[in-house]
């Protein structure tokens, strides 16, 4: 078991963390392992800039302010999402409008995006959940119709595509990722952002450097002229900001990990691909894939799927229990949706911040009927197996409960 070990991080990582280490944390002539970070994701993207963060829930925040949302204003977010979502809206002191989701994709469905949109409508935030991207074509239609940005939030969906081969986090006006541990390219934690937009760029990068004036759209050195920055009549500060940069350990983490993406993101599809063809060729529906549209490429952050065992009489966490019993992983569940978490119940009846921002619309921060059904079923397999011996595991542990269901309800 020792040989397993760390088994994501057998690329360069340690070899980029000594690089750090020796450096004494100064930047080297080859740029410092963020900017070389952002270098590498930009370009993977075909983006003009990066900027990097110390979590996905501050790059959604840095995006935000960079579009000028403020009090008063209204971000469309889905309501099956996580809370950090609208956590990042509540940051910039705006209220999240939740968009229901579509019951085949489980993702935000553009027909209610359209009925949610009112005059305090500054952004849509996009989430592509599960590794599988939201219909962009259909919502970046609506965006230009009433003139909003559009934030792409890839936690999830690292180098998937749509039907015209378009990278998620590419096509709306900034794409968000996280870094967190259990994503396809992980520090530890972390986030990224990407963007063509040189203005968006500039603020966010202020924005997560704590304000300060000499970094750019392109670099987050604050030093760049000693003899100016060491200098007794020197401002320092833009702006009113934060500070979310990344360490640069985590950084080194970071590039190590870009530079295996194939090798992550072709393991999590694999093992996807693999749960799919064993629900179809089941010849039962207490499990039923998640649809993906047509020429659409799934990147199966995780395994998603409704589960139909009530109308057997077999309950979720029946469910759960056999297919561990047979070897399987632990099997995930969603979150709630936002609407019902408990801190965003108590900020509809008290206000959203500090008691100063009631509701703002007539939709009541918008119901998501459908998302609070799916919710309920939707079953979650993990897809970061390390090697094909696990995935059999997975796959034996699968096929096993759906046998043994099928026998005992005779739906042989």
């Amino acid at each position: 078991m020792k040989d397993y070990k760390g088994w994501k991080f057998k690329g360069k990582e340690l070899s980029y963390i000594k690089e750090v280490l020796s450096s004494d944390f100064k930047a080297k002539s080859s740029g410092t392992m963020n900017e070389r970070l952002e270098v590498k994701f930009a370009k993977i993207h075909n983006q003009r800039y990066a900027v990097t963060a110390n979590s996905g829930t501050s790059t959604l925040h840095m995006a935000l302010n960079a579009f000028g949302v403020g009090h008063g204003d209204e971000v469309i977010i889905p309501g099956l999402t996580v809370a950090m979502c609208g956590y990042a809206v509540w940051q910039c002191g705006a209220v999240p409008v939740y968009a229901d989701i579509k019951k085949d994709t489980f993702l935000i469905d553009p027909e209610d995006i359209q009925r949610k949109i009112t005059k305090k409508t500054k952004a849509i935030m996009v989430v592509h959940l599960y590794g599988l991207m939201c219909d962009m074509t259909e919502i970046m239609k609506i965006a230009k119709k009433h003139n909003l940005f559009v934030l792409e939030d890839c936690a999830q969906c690292v180098f998937a595509k749509d039907e015209k081969k378009r990278i998620a986090g590419t096509i709306g006006d900034v794409g968000s990722w996280s870094f967190e541990n259990s994503k396809h390219i992980t520090t530890g934690d972390g986030g990224i952002v990407t963007t063509n937009n040189k203005i968006l760029a500039k603020k966010m990068r202020e924005f997560s450097c704590a304000g300060f004036r000499n970094v750019t759209a392109s670099s987050g050195k604050v030093r760049i002229d000693r003899s100016k920055f060491q200098d007794p009549n020197w401002k320092r500060h833009n702006t009113l900001a934060y500070n979310y940069r990344l360490p640069e350990v985590a950084a080194a983490i970071g590039l190590a990990q870009i530079e295996r993406k194939e090798f992550f993101l072709s393991k999590r599809i694999l093992m996807g691909k693999k749960f799919r063809e064993i629900i179809k060729s089941s010849k039962c529906d207490i499990l039923i894939n998640q649809v993906i549209p047509n020429k659409y490429t799934h990147s199966y952050y995780t395994f998603p799927c409704k589960f139909n065992g009530k109308k057997y009489g077999i309950s979720w966490q029946t469910f759960r229990k056999k297919f561990i019993f047979f070897g399987g992983d632990g099997i995930y569940s969603a979150w709630q949706t936002v609407n019902n978490e408990p801190a965003f119940k108590r900020a509809k009846e008290k206000g959203l911040y500090s008691g100063s921002m009631k509701i703002s619309n007539s939709y009541g921060w918008g119901e998501v009927k459908t998302g609070e059904k799916i919710q309920k079923v939707l079953m979650q397999f993990t897809t970061n197996q390390r090697n094909l011996s696990e995935m059999k595991k997975q796959e034996i542990a699968l096929k096993k409960v759906l046998n043994y269901y099928r026998k005992k309800f005779n739906l042989i």
